[in-house]
């Protein structure tokens, strides 16, 4: 077959055309990637609930033991209540009992274990029956309230709500909350000290340092008293700060080196410890005003019930607010905990960047 050059060009032509319109035309866009997968929690478990020794003499001890995993809430009854995930429990049943563990988990499972103890010659006692436990409030060697032990963020059942003003100030962060009503009132001329938070500000708390007064009690983490005959001691979990109060007539410096959480004395009232605060810097906030040097704050400590502590601050610098206020709120103990944990700012960055926006 003979085929012209003019055939030969006009093929060529084509050719070229086809190639230049499939390389202007736009790609295929890329196809979406799967969707991730909605994470799935993992489910609750029992891994262990047993007493050792599980057979016991009346007035003899035996310990209960426990672990689970991934629980929502661990309670044993009767008697113990809330408990930790993992632990044990020393315990003297007067009689043959049977312990229930129940624990709750993802999507409102709940699973239940049972442990008897058996009590050598006594009858059992009927499950499910109440168990009487006296629960007096504990007193030091020298007949005053026993503050001591670890206390909650959140307030026992029962209690009144907060008084006065929301301490920690400010939104954002881990204390969050304004001034309420009742609240500090700013002297004329003192708007310099109303804290202002603009759009990156990410809180009163976001950098871990230090708080003072009531605000330290805002956040959602323990505190633990330890008390002595001439001290009383307090643990802050967050962010890992104390404060040692002598309680034996010591008395302020005349001239207090300014500190983050001032300086404290404390003295009893009956059942209640007072302490009275001064000495502080002007670096901490309260209830969303910043304060100068002569803040002053004097702190009520009870324990009405052995499940309660009672707080009370009455707080007033009279350089920047017109007259004192008062808060107050109630902490639930937790007598499963024994200890707080060890907090640590390990990584503590500037948060600006995480309110930039994207171009």
């Amino acid at each position: 077959m003979v085929v012209s050059v003019r055939a030969l060009q006009a093929v060529a032509l084509a050719a070229a055309l086809m190639a230049s319109a499939e390389a202007q035309a736009p790609a295929a866009p890329p196809a979406a990637a799967p969707a991730k997968p909605a994470r799935v929690q993992p489910p609750a478990r029992i891994a262990d609930f047993r007493a050792e020794p599980a057979s016991v003499k009346p007035g003899q001890s035996t310990t209960l033991i426990w672990a689970t995993e991934n629980p929502n809430s661990v309670t044993i009854d009767p008697v113990i209540g809330r408990a930790t995930p993992r632990g044990s429990r020393p315990i003297t049943p007067s009689a043959t009992t049977t312990y229930t563990l129940t624990v709750t988990g993802p999507g409102n499972t709940t699973l239940t274990k049972e442990v008897t103890v058996t009590v050598a010659g006594t009858t059992p006692v009927a499950k499910g029956a109440a168990v009487e436990v006296a629960k007096a409030l504990p007193r030091m060697p020298d007949g005053k309230a026993d503050l001591s032990g670890v206390y909650d963020f959140s307030a026992p059942r029962g209690a009144a709500p907060a008084a006065g003003a929301a301490p920690a100030g400010g939104r954002g962060g881990r204390g969050g909350g304004g001034a309420a009503a009742g609240g500090p009132e700013l002297k004329p001329g003192a708007e310099k000290y109303r804290v202002t938070r603009g759009p990156t500000d990410a809180g009163p708390t976001s950098n871990c340092m230090p708080l003072a007064g009531p605000a330290a009690f805002t956040v959602p983490y323990q505190f633990q008293i330890i008390q002595s005959a001439n001290y009383v001691v307090i643990f802050y979990e967050y962010p890992g700060t104390f404060r040692i109060i002598p309680t034996n007539n010591a008395a302020h410096p005349v001239d207090p080196d300014p500190t983050w959480l001032g300086d404290s004395i404390g003295k009893w009232e009956g059942d209640t410890l007072v302490v009275d605060t001064i000495g502080f810097n002007d670096r901490t906030e309260l209830s969303g005003y910043k304060h100068s040097e002569g803040l002053h704050i004097v702190e009520r400590f009870s324990r009405p019930t052995y499940d309660a502590l009672q707080y009370e601050a009455t707080l007033e610098d009279p350089n920047v607010f017109v007259k004192p206020w008062t808060v107050s709120r109630a902490f639930a103990f937790r007598p499963e905990l024994t200890k707080i944990d060890e907090f640590v700012c390990e990584n503590n960055p500037d948060y600006s960047g995480l309110f930039e926006k994207k171009k």
